[in-house]
Parts: C-alpha cells; structure tokens; sequence
C-alpha cells in the first residue's frame, strides 16, 4: 500500500510537469497561427477591399447579387444610373423647398429621406435600416395619419364654413376628381392600358384630394402593395399644389370672377363650434363606420380646441405631436423614392393617374363656384372652389395668394377656408365610402 501510494504521487507529478511543459509549446503554436492569420492579407488586398466598398464603386459596378428593401432582385439600373437620378430629383426637392418655399415642412423630410434611401450597400430603406423601421412603425399600420388627423383637427377652424355653409359645396364638388379618376382607371384596365383590381383603382383615385393621409388610410386597406408608390405620389401633389392649381385656376376664370369680393363673414358662437365636430362624428358613425377612424381624429382635436378648457393638449396637438409625426412620416415617404421603387411602370402610372385626379379636383370645385354664382344670391369668387381639395391650409393660400395677384385688397384666405376644410371630410368619406364598398 506504501508503494502504491508513492507510486500514485510520482506520476501526478510527472502528468503536471509534462501538462507544463506543453503550455508553452501550445501558446507558441497559437501565437504563430494567429500571427500567420494576421499576415495572411497583403495591405494591398485591404485597400482594394476598401474601394469596393465605397459608394462610387457600387454605383459604378453594381454588385450582381446585391437586393432591395425587400429582398427581391434589381436590374442594373435601378444599381447604378436609376440612384443618380433619384439623387438629383431630391437635390430637386430641396431646390423647391428651400429656394422656392414649396412646402417645406413636408418636402424637406421626403427629399431628404429619398436621398438616404438611394445610399448604395448601407441599407437605410431596409426592413432593418432605420427609414424602414419608421415606414413600418407608422404608415404600414395607419398610425401617422390618424395622428396627423388629430394636428390638423386641433389647427383647423370651422367658423368659415359655419358661417358660410354653402361653400361645403365646394369641397363636395372637388371629390368629383376622386370617383371620376376611379371610373378612368377602370376603363383603362378594361382596354388592356393597363392592370388594376377595383380596389388599386380606388385607392389610387384618393390621390385627386390631395390628402396624404387619407391616401394612406385607404391604401392599407384595399391595395397595401400599392401603398409606397401612392404615399409618394400624394404627398409629392399636396407640396406641388403651388405649382399645379394656379394654371388651372387662371384657365377656368375671368379677370372680372378673379377680383369678385365676398361678404364678410357672420360671427359663429362657441356653442356651434362645440356643436360641430360632434354632430359630424356622429353622422359618420350612423352612415358610414368605415370613415370614423380619420374623421374621428379630426373632430376629436378640433374639440379639444373648441373645448377651450385643454391647451396644454391642444397645443401639443398643434405643434409638438404633428411636427414630430410630420418628420418621421416624411421620412418614411422619402424611403419609397427609392430607384427601384419609383422608377418602375406601375409608379409612373400611379403618378400620372394622381395628377389627372388631382386636377380633375380642382376643376371641379372652380367650376362649381362659376355654377353658384348663376343663381340669386352672393356671389363666390371661383378661386376658392379649388380650395376643395383637402390640402390645408395649402390649397386656401393659393387660392388667397392669386386673388391678390388681380386685387391686393382682395383678401380670400378665411372664404377659402370653408371648402378647403369641407374638403378634408369630404376625403375622408369619400375613403370609407370606397372602403364599404369594395374591402
């Protein structure tokens, strides 16, 4: 047993020494392979690694495996010259906004959110790239526009059309450019122009109201394939309406219908402005649910102003809520300016059909101001039925700001406000009429 027990200890001393031993030897052999790992890249190779990975190179030489936002494959392009041109149409944008003053709280974000969605390799338009989590987070799932509803509804003022109800009809005739922009989509796909469902149609023709986030709305309900291309396209008109009514108002009107004056407005009560947004909610909610979710929005801001009794809400409404949500909705627009995305047939057509719906509105509602005007009563100058689209305030400063080209003292801003705001209701029903009828 003694001999064991010596034996036992001799040879755990031996199995440590020779353990020992090897330590060095097996730390020499690490250090040698990594040193091998290290000195395997010549500095050459690195900087040649480096150069493919810049932006001139994958613009340049289009990686041909390389996907977009959505894993599906992209043609050369779309990879190289379709960036470059999607880059100088947002240096465009900015050129409008800054210069020209087009919008700019709405046209800055997209411009600049294009500009980052056409950023080779980084991926910024991605599921996981931060222009892809805004777009999911906030207008894949109708969060945005009901929260911009809610902005709008605590700016908006229903004194002008309360005191002046027949300019309602002005926003109801400007929703003709929506059904009548729906029925020249079908008839297009039925003489084989083109290929859209009744419900891509209908969410298409909301564009004519120039509503961004009805167009959302809508758009996630009937056609959500659609939904980057009409975002981009209804927003791109409400920050060009500048640009596009005017021709069209000039065309519609005389020098003598330009300079008409209208009467001043009458005094609307507190009590009809609490009375309002209710009733209208009400109405909506026995005729048509489906619009209740924007219209509810809207009339829920509208009564916290009104209420008179919240301002620290009803300011957060108007400034800290919209101007956040205002910027990441832009930016969440502008990930779809994307080349692959924009640059493709069915946009192009979507942004053709939107601008005939857009001045199909427009129209409608100056032509309606000339048909008042042939019955006894006051007379309405035209300029404001373009106001009808639901672009607000945009559409009413346009409309204020051609009057004064023919008369300085012609001051239109509060008649055009009436159907400017008649015209965001009458978008919102008009949406979920559309969505009644054909989800």
């Amino acid at each position: 047993m003694k001999y064991f027990i010596i034996k036992l200890f001799a040879l755990m001393l031996f199995s440590f020494g020779a353990l020992h031993a090897s330590a060095p030897a097996s730390t020499e052999v690490a250090s040698a392979h990594k040193e091998e790992t290290y000195q395997s890249k010549p500095f050459s190779e690195m900087i040649g690694g480096f150069l493919k990975s810049t932006g001139v190179s994958a613009i340049l030489n289009p990686d041909p495996d390389e996907l977009d936002a959505h894993g599906r494959e992209m043609s050369n392009f779309h990879k190289s010259w379709g960036r470059i041109i999607m880059i100088l149409v947002t240096f465009f944008l900015f050129w409008l906004a800054i210069r020209k003053g087009f919008e700019p709280l709405l046209l800055l974000p997209i411009a600049f959110g294009g500009l980052l969605a056409n950023i080779p390799i980084a991926g910024i338009a991605g599921e996981h790239g931060f222009l892809g989590v805004i777009y999911n987070m906030g207008l894949a799932n109708e969060m945005f526009p009901i929260l911009i509803f809610m902005g709008v509804g605590a700016m908006t003022d229903f004194g002008p059309l309360l005191s002046n109800p027949k300019t309602a009809l002005l926003g109801g005739a400007a929703q003709f450019g929506i059904f009548g922009t729906l029925v020249g989509a079908v008839a297009l796909t039925q003489m084989g122009f083109a290929d859209f469902t009744l419900q891509q149609a209908s969410a298409i023709s909301i564009i004519g109201g120039a509503d961004g986030p009805t167009s959302i709305f809508i758009a996630t309900k009937l056609a959500p394939e659609l939904l980057g291309a009409i975002a981009v396209a209804s927003y791109s008109y409400m920050a060009m309406v500048p640009i596009i009514q005017p021709p069209i108002m000039k065309a519609l009107t005389t020098d003598a219908e330009r300079k008409i004056k209208m009467t001043t407005l009458r005094h609307v009560s507190r009590l009809e402005k609490l009375v309002f947004p209710i009733m209208v909610l009400v109405l909506a909610i026995l005729v048509l649910p489906a619009s209740t979710p924007l219209i509810g929005a809207f009339m829920f801001g509208n009564f916290l102003k009104e209420s008179g009794v919240v301002e620290r809400l009803n300011d957060t409404l108007q400034n800290s809520l919209i101007n956040t949500v205002t910027i990441f909705l832009g930016l969440g627009v502008g990930s779809k300016l994307a080349a692959n995305e924009f640059l493709v047939p069915d946009t192009m057509f979507i942004m053709a059909l939107g601008i005939v719906a857009f001045s199909v509105g427009t129209a409608s509602g100056v032509i309606m101001a000339k048909i008042m005007n042939l019955f006894p009563g006051h007379k309405v100058n035209p300029l404001i039925g373009s106001a009808g689209v639901s672009a607000v305030p945009m559409a009413a400063r346009v409309s204020n700001k051609v009057g004064m080209e023919y008369d300085r003292s012609n001051m239109l801003l509060m008649h055009a406000m009436g159907p400017n705001v008649a015209g965001v209701i009458g978008s919102a029903v008009a949406a979920g009429v559309l969505i009644s009828l054909f989800q």
